[in-house]
């Protein structure tokens, strides 16, 4: 029953599609962002319920991206959340040629691509762009990207996604504890462990604090865990000064060397990147990564659309195989949990040897994500303050 409810409901939101098509066959490109209007007066043409119309809207869409021939992206590197098998899959599915722009661009080198190619048409203008959580409003503030409501919107959650669809959370990550385990029998399960004289001269994080995106929020993710909340991140400094007291804190900068030789057996670090180090490792050494019980704090990346993409038709079939269940797994088999990852536990369409090798979805679904404001904050507080209240250089 939950799976016929699951297909009407994607037959329904197939409907959107009918109005975001551009009709791909109609000639020479315009540089003018178009894609808003278009929705809400294929919702008024489109008969609700109508399978076979839903299916047409597809189809369509298909046909017009495979008219354009081609997509262009940029900052995918093919080892980053299984992108090599996204964007081989979806070329192959639909005979749709990729062109890859600077895989190892950062968000803001995304963001500058659109600026610098608004009347370009050529292979230098990307149609897509996967960029960091506060690039979305920033994008979306300065016109770079256009609206877009894939078929699975619903299961999308509110909170990280622009109402409007201008952008939409793709996958995340929650900070977790890599331990070697080979060097650590009794490995920790919540932040309150890494206290104990146990653990002494064994935790580490992932970079500075004063400088590193991963290990200002892992300062933050300590706070929620010890009396903090989304809008009070000073109890992770707090956390980290007694850590540091207690002499159980690393002040190096934590790599894959220094964890597999034991000088920081445990890391504070990205699920995503601990997984796969894991892989890589095998037993050499061996690793857990643990979801702490308590501060499970997420970190999500977003998905949009250029406001002046060359292949807009293939720029939306990207976003529905991105946000179809094929799409989401291939994320989490790179280990990068996709923004729909609690629906897909809800309707057991993650495979059971895929799950294995995951940590436990109950403590998934325990992640709480701030928003851009809260971030802003709490980065502003550690930064400034790591130095006066933690009172230690954390080094290569």
């Amino acid at each position: 029953m939950r799976k016929l409810q699951y297909q009407s409901f994607i037959s329904l939101a197939l409907l959107l599609i009918l109005a975001a098509i551009t009709v791909a066959c109609s000639g020479g490109q315009t540089a003018e962002p178009t894609a808003e209007a278009t929705t809400e007066t294929a919702v008024e043409a489109a008969p609700v319920g109508d399978e076979a119309v839903a299916d047409e809207a597809l189809a369509e869409l298909i046909a017009a991206a495979q008219a354009e021939g081609a997509l262009t992206t940029i900052a995918l590197p093919h080892d980053w959340c299984n992108y090599g098998e996204m964007i081989s899959s979806f070329s192959e599915k639909y005979d749709i040629a990729i062109n890859e722009l600077d895989p190892n661009a950062g968000s803001g080198d995304e963001l500058e691509a659109i600026r610098a190619n608004k009347d370009n048409t050529g292979p230098q203008a990307p149609d897509v762009i996967d960029v960091g959580f506060a690039f979305g409003p920033q994008a979306q503030g300065e016109g770079l990207i256009q609206p877009y409501k894939v078929a699975t919107w619903d299961t999308i959650p509110a909170d990280l996604k622009d109402a409007d669809g201008y952008w939409y959370g793709d996958y995340y990550g929650v900070l977790a504890f890599q331990v070697n385990s080979d060097v650590i029998s009794n490995v920790p399960q919540d932040w309150a462990d890494l206290l104990k004289p146990e653990y002494n001269g064994q935790v580490a994080l992932a970079g500075d604090p004063r400088t590193s995106n991963q290990a200002i929020q892992s300062v933050y993710a300590a706070a929620l865990a010890n009396g903090g909340t989304l809008d009070d991140a000073a109890p992770g400094l707090d956390f980290f000064a007694q850590l540091n007291q207690a002499g159980n804190f690393v002040p190096v900068i934590a790599k894959q060397g220094t964890l597999a030789t034991g000088e920081t057996p445990i890391v504070v670090r990205w699920d995503y990147l601990a997984l796969t180090d894991r892989d890589t490792f095998g037993d050499n050494p061996n690793t857990e990564i643990v979801i702490p019980a308590n501060g499970v704090f997420g970190g999500v990346y977003v998905q949009a659309i250029s406001a002046f993409a060359p292949h807009p038709n293939a720029a939306k079939l990207w976003m529905e195989y991105l946000y179809s269940d094929e799409g989401q797994l291939i994320w989490l088999e790179g280990y990068c949990h996709p923004i729909r990852y609690n629906d897909l536990v809800a309707r057991n369409v993650i495979p059971q040897e895929l799950a294995d090798k995951l940590p436990s979805a109950e403590l998934y679904a325990k992640a709480v994500f701030p928003t851009i404001a809260q971030l802003e904050t709490a980065k502003t507080l550690i930064t400034e303050q790591w130095d006066s209240v933690v009172s230690v250089d954390v080094t290569e």
